[in-house]
């Protein structure tokens, strides 16, 4: 019997980000060959542990940032993969969430609300927080806006303790035009500008509409307001690591120094669930919308929600969005569906159920329509290791 390969895990499992890597490692394991798994949960910026000097493995996946950690996985000279985004990358085989398609995406969240003003409140030194600041900004001032940006260590030097943090991001945010919409860099932060916003008495979303990263939904649920976030493609990360460990533990070439994977949509809720454009009506119709557009709803349900003309709800809708009912309809139901593609297991059949669609036909002709791509495509692109009978459309 051919033994397993020995595998160290260098990923630590106090965050959902580390968390939700070893469930995309664990995903590949079991449709793959097993691994004999040495776990090495210490936070990411620590020493390494001693045993690894005389480690006699044949792999390694990593989270670890601390460069003397980094030199002691490079010096047994074994397979390794890195995932991790604290840094930038220093010659491992590296792959990570794409910060820049987060940034890019939760503005384009916000900016569909119509806000006065659009700010992040973010973390200075680490390489992922600040990609996302970068892509922010741009696609904020594309829209012909300034956007505002407060930043502070997260860890280390410089850092202030909870309650000091939350009082200066209190006064920045009363600095600001309102209503804003405001992106924190992780959920973490989204927790404390939703906390400075009570401090001050400011009312999220009506003043303040606040925006995560992560999606950690024990975190995002237990606020008040539960807090909306981007959800990275992380559990995709794990299971491309643990692919492309396998790879070079059998001999093949690493390829690409750095692959990006991008994130797979956003949850809404009631942090961000506003649209301020003075419009009460729209705004309900919006709101039903986004809560009932997977249950097969119509743009006649909608007008019986909100009690308005057909032709006013149209003008409204082409007047604040630049498209109709029914496509901002179609649109949450393929928000959704690219949400459950990439999170999920679930034949294309199914999804399509899932998000409103009585016959699958008629999901993948308005999939491919928007997207340029059938569901399946869509779902290869994302995970391209993924096992054939996964993608398939039935």
């Amino acid at each position: 019997m051919t033994p397993r390969p020995r595998v160290a895990l260098m990923i630590e499992t106090s965050t959902v980000y580390g968390r939700k890597l070893l469930q995309g490692i664990t995903r590949y394991l079991r449709t793959h060959r097993a691994w004999s798994i040495f776990p090495e949960q210490r936070e990411v910026d620590t020493e390494p542990p001693g045993w690894l000097r005389t480690w006699r493995g044949d792999g390694i996946i990593s989270r670890w940032s601390c460069p003397r950690a980094i030199e002691a996985i490079e010096r047994t000279g074994l397979p390794a993969v890195d995932v991790s985004d604290r840094r930038p990358a220093f010659g491992l085989p590296r792959i990570n969430s794409d910060d820049l398609a987060i940034g890019r995406m939760a503005a384009a969240h916000l900016l569909e609300r119509r806000f006065a003003a659009y700010a992040i409140c973010a973390f200075s030194g680490e390489l992922w927080a600040e990609r996302r600041t970068e892509a922010f900004l741009e696609a904020v001032a594309r829209a012909g806006h300034v956007g505002r940006v407060y930043e502070s260590p997260w860890h280390g030097a410089g850092a202030h303790v909870r309650e000091e943090e939350q009082a200066r991001i209190g006064l920045w945010l009363e600095s600001l035009p309102r209503p804003v919409g405001v992106l924190a860099s992780n959920d973490v932060r989204g927790i404390d500008v939703l906390n400075a916003c009570q401090m001050r008495g400011l009312q999220v979303p009506d003043d303040v509409a606040v925006l995560g990263v992560d999606d950690d939904a024990l975190l995002c649920e237990i606020c008040s307001p539960a807090l909306s976030s981007v959800v990275p493609n992380i559990e995709a990360i794990g299971y491309e690591a643990a692919a492309l460990l396998d790879r070079r533990m059998q001999g093949e070439p690493a390829g690409p120094g750095e692959r990006f994977v991008p994130p797979s949509g956003i949850t809404t809720r009631l942090s961000t669930d506003v649209v301020s454009v003075g419009d009460p009506e729209f705004a309900a119709a919006i709101r039903f919308i986004r809560e009932n557009a997977c249950h097969g709803i119509t743009v006649e349900d909608v007008l019986g929600h909100v009690e308005v003309s057909r032709s006013t709800l149209e003008r409204a809708f082409r007047k604040y969005l630049g498209r109709s009912p029914q496509a901002e309809i179609r649109a949450n139901q393929l928000a959704r569906a690219r949400q459950l593609l990439a999170e999920t297991d679930h034949p294309v059949h199914r999804i399509a159920e899932l998000v409103g669609y009585r016959h699958v036909e008629y999901f993948n002709v308005a999939f491919k329509r928007e997207l340029g791509r059938t569901p399946g495509e869509y779902r290869r692109e994302l995970r391209p290791s993924i096992p054939t009978a996964t993608v398939a459309t039935s």
